[in-house]
């Protein structure tokens, strides 16, 4: 038994209020490590791959809430609609036609997030602000009957300026400030491992923690 991950989700919730919700990011993580956060009585945990966070949840208890956090293919969307609890990387049109699809064809309504583009990177996926509005008040004309938006979600680029950090998270949070009325908007997603103090300082409700709990990840 690994205390450490036990002590450190312990150490991580004392620190954040309750109404934050964290997201224990258990991707490369074995079965044998998410059952020791598991049985702190952690529910909510986060994959990056269909085929990993498909298996797992074929494997482990029942009860556990899984996040889909990675980029979504749409061909993959089938995969997962059967039990998926929040998907946080909803980033193209293309995407929520097809999570609306296979939410009909499994009779749930498929909880997401909208992945809005606040980073400078190339690699990071995500709607921009306009876009991501355009595609909310569409929604309001042409709902899709089977997806929910719950609110939004963005990653900071990778740095150590937490000028700029602070910047991309203001960005996303007066998205949410300008639309949660207008849209039923509630999560506003953003600070992992490495910038959550940072997003909890700027308003995030829910992070996505990994390394902090788990310890450095195991590349595969």
């Amino acid at each position: 038994m690994n205390d450490s991950i036990s002590q450190n989700l312990q150490q991580l919730k004392s620190e954040i209020s309750d109404s934050v919700t964290l997201v224990a990011v258990s991707k490369t993580k074995p079965n044998q490590a998410i059952m020791e956060a598991y049985a702190t009585g952690h529910r909510i945990f986060g994959e990056n791959k269909v085929q990993e966070m498909t298996q797992k949840w074929e494997e482990l208890p029942r009860d556990i809430q899984w996040h889909m956090i990675g980029h979504l293919q749409t061909n993959k969307v089938k995969y997962i609609a059967p039990y998926v609890a929040l998907i946080h990387s909803l980033d193209r049109v293309k995407l929520a036609t097809e999570i609306n699809r296979q939410g009909e064809r499994y009779r749930r309504v498929m909880d997401c997030l909208i992945q809005i583009k606040i980073a400078k990177e190339d690699e990071k996926y995500g709607f921009s602000p306009d876009d991501a509005l355009i595609f909310l008040e569409k929604l309001t004309t042409n709902p899709m009957p089977n997806l929910r938006i719950r609110g939004v979600m963005g990653m900071a680029t990778f740095t150590s300026d937490s000028e700029q950090i602070k910047h991309e998270f203001s960005v996303l949070k007066s998205f949410f400030d300008h639309n949660k009325k207008a849209h039923n908007l509630e999560i506003l997603s953003m600070g992992m491992s490495g910038d959550y103090p940072l997003a909890l300082e700027l308003g995030s409700n829910m992070i996505r923690v990994g390394s902090a709990i788990f310890g450095s990840r195991q590349a595969h």
